[in-house]
């Protein structure tokens, strides 16, 4: 006889891959529902609010050592109402008691663990707790023993922690008092701190860890004094175990200071975010190892990552098999059963050595293995025998059990991952990469778009939910821009136009100058939060004020810029005070303080081509491009007629329309920004 698998909470009915994770755990848990919270207040306990995402190490490391653990779960379910929250599906919640984290513990992470009363006030927060006291950690249940006990018998006093920490989170979440007209040089003094955070020798930003900051390198590549900046940091990168050697992609982060070691998850919005600053940089630099690691990361994401109906999955995990890495780490031996005669030369090229630079700690007797990596970069009389190892050695790799996907869509993650694909397209002329993005924009309108024209959250299983949420509006309304800018279809900008019409009725705050990163229309949780700081992803507040001068240059809507310059003003101490963390709104700034540039192409697709294979070799991340078989639809087409006719302007002053090649190229080599190798 064998044993019965273990029956299912309430957790089997959601549709999140984490969430799902948990199912099995003997921990009775809620999602985030009003059902939990009655609960809680008909029994009259706290609410355990366990948070984390199913590519996260720790919160597997937790699930393992706890939620599984029946004494553990026996504990949880007598005293708590233990709800279960998926962060990339509530990332509104998530942030909102993210502060109460750091409030308590001076930082913050996953798994994230908060004790609230039964009306939501937080009142004792952490991350981690392992299942023995350790390194001055408390163990799990010490720290539930000592809330269930303070729940009996010092009611008061938690109640006195609850209110304090929910001023703080009030307080953390008000906008800043007005920070009045930026100074005249807030460009160039940015980027002058940031080459203070710069590490010189191995690119990037800070100490170790070292995530790639893929915003702050974006607004980097738009400044002449930063482009060396952020141009090493990419080089770098690229040649370092953060960058999938053999299958291409970005690992989330570095836990090194050279790059070398990642931590294995791989993030859609990591890459789809990088793949548009490694186009640009190769369009500046004309550094071929630039375009090879954009497209390696596309094809990456494409083959591993495209779900059936066209949307992009959220994440890959760390673990393989319950161990990190497993799937991207390589032995010697491993090396020389792929390649044979060929491995001495191969591992020296991938820095594959006995000693290795990585071991699993919870796994030692997995030993040491070797992240591939480049650490003297590939020869050009090597490139041919390079990418033929490397196809042996991620065919062999793809035999190996694989790290788990998390196969829920993300709108926001998505509208990155549009503009990544029109970029590419714009860079390359690649159609591949042009019906890629048209089949995410026609699934995301298919099955996402509600009928007051805003977008929802997240799809899985053909369930589509959770509305209200700026970043869902604002990143896919930029993406759409970019597909405008590539692809020339105007129903795409007129797309862009109603998510911006949403997102300045439903989350502009007039008198405070932000951006909320929730709709008016819903339900406030202890209080309206902004997102103006880059944390991995472009912040939703940053991703509104560029959607604003978008729709100011291509509409002249001088509201929409208005509002843009506020939303930036708002921080213009923050953006001197933490540059780093800001390149979102950096790039707002930069956009509204360069001139207004425009260039039009008229004429059939097959007439504007060459003009259009001229127009991607420059930089040009501020002008607005406008590509259309007859001249209507927009201010900068209205009157303008011919086929395969250019039309270049700045400052509302206009070159003399041409067919010429030569003089196309001169025109754009006149536009400020213009940028050509």
């Amino acid at each position: 006889m064998t044993d019965s698998a273990p029956s299912a909470n309430r957790l089997a009915h959601e549709t999140s891959p984490y969430l799902r994770q948990h199912m099995h755990n003997p921990v009775e848990w809620y999602a985030w529902s009003e059902e939990a919270f009655k609960a809680a207040r008909e029994q009259d306990r706290p609410i355990l609010l366990s948070v984390g995402y199913s590519t996260c190490h720790w919160c597997h490391v937790m699930a393992h050592e706890s939620f599984e653990d029946t004494e553990v779960a026996a504990y949880m379910n007598a005293h708590f109402v233990n709800v279960k929250l998926d962060r990339e599906e509530r990332p509104d919640i998530d942030g909102l008691y993210m502060s109460a984290v750091q409030a308590m513990t001076g930082s913050g992470g996953w798994p994230m663990t908060v004790f609230l009363t039964p009306d939501l006030r937080p009142f004792y927060a952490g991350t981690y707790f392992p299942p023995r006291d350790m390194q001055g950690l408390p163990s799990f249940m010490r720290v539930m023993s000592s809330v269930a006990t303070a729940w009996t018998n010092e009611r008061d006093k938690l109640e006195g922690n609850a209110e304090a920490l929910t001023d703080h989170i009030r307080e953390a979440s008000a906008a800043p008092k007005a920070g009045g007209e930026w100074p005249d040089n807030l460009l160039a003094r940015a980027v002058s701190n940031l080459a203070g955070l710069h590490d010189p020798q191995n690119g990037g930003f800070g100490r170790a860890p070292k995530f790639p900051s893929p915003t702050t390198l974006s607004f980097l590549l738009t400044q002449l004094e930063g482009r060396e900046m952020a141009l090493h940091s990419l080089k770098a990168m690229l040649r370092g175990g953060l960058y999938d050697q053999l299958g291409g992609g970005f690992h989330r982060y570095s836990v090194d200071a050279a790059w070398r070691v990642p931590h294995f998850e791989k993030m859609l919005y990591d890459n789809a975010q990088l793949v548009r600053v490694l186009l640009s940089g190769y369009t500046l630099s004309r550094d071929a190892a630039l375009l090879r690691g954009a497209l390696g990361t596309l094809k990456y994401l494409e083959r591993e990552m495209l779900a059936p109906e066209g949307g992009f999955y959220s994440a890959q995990d760390a673990d393989s098999g319950g161990i990190e890495g497993l799937t991207f780490v390589w032995t010697p031996a491993e090396f020389r059963e792929v390649l044979g005669e060929d491995a001495g030369e191969m591992m020296a090229v991938f820095g594959i050595t006995p000693s290795g630079n990585f071991a699993d700690p919870h796994h030692p007797e997995f030993g040491r293995r070797s992240v591939p990596y480049l650490p003297g970069g590939v020869a050009p009389q090597q490139a041919q025998r390079v990418e033929a190892a490397r196809q042996k050695l991620l065919a062999a790799r793809s035999a190996r059990i694989q790290p788990g996907t998390d196969d829920k869509v993300l709108t926001g993650w998505n509208g990155l991952m549009l503009g990544a694909l029109a970029d590419a397209y714009r860079v390359t002329g690649d159609t591949r990469w042009l019906e890629l993005a048209k089949r995410n924009r026609d699934f995301f309108l298919a099955k996402l778009s509600t009928p007051d024209g805003a977008l929802l959250h997240t799809y899985k299983d053909g369930r589509a939910k959770i509305g209200g949420l700026l970043e869902d509006q604002a990143l896919y309304a930029l993406g759409l821009v970019s597909l405008y800018r590539a692809g020339g279809d105007l129903e795409d900008l007129t797309w862009a136009r109603r998510l911006w019409q949403v997102v300045r009725q439903e989350y502009w705050d007039e008198a405070a100058g932000v951006f909320y990163t929730t709709s008016d229309s819903r339900p406030v949780l202890l209080t309206r939060r902004a997102e103006f700081f880059d944390a991995a992803v472009l912040s939703s507040h940053a991703a509104a004020a560029q959607l604003g001068v978008w729709m100011a240059r291509y509409f002249g809507d001088e509201d929409a810029e208005r509002v843009a310059r506020r939303a930036v003003q708002t921080y213009s101490r923050e953006l001197l005070a933490a540059p780093a963390g800001l390149g979102g709104l950096l790039t707002a700034a930069a956009h509204l303080l360069s001139p207004e540039t425009e260039v039009a192409l008229l004429g059939s697709t097959e007439a504007r081509r060459p003009l259009e294979q001229e127009l991607a070799r420059f930089e040009l991340p501020f002008t607005v491009m406008a590509l259309s078989e007859v001249g209507e639809g927009l201010p900068v087409l209205e009157g303008r007629t011919g086929d395969g006719v250019a039309y270049v302007c700045r400052g509302r002053v206009c070159e003399l329309p041409t067919l010429d090649l030569e003089v196309f190229r001169r025109q754009l080599e006149g536009l400020e920004g213009g940028s050509r190798v």
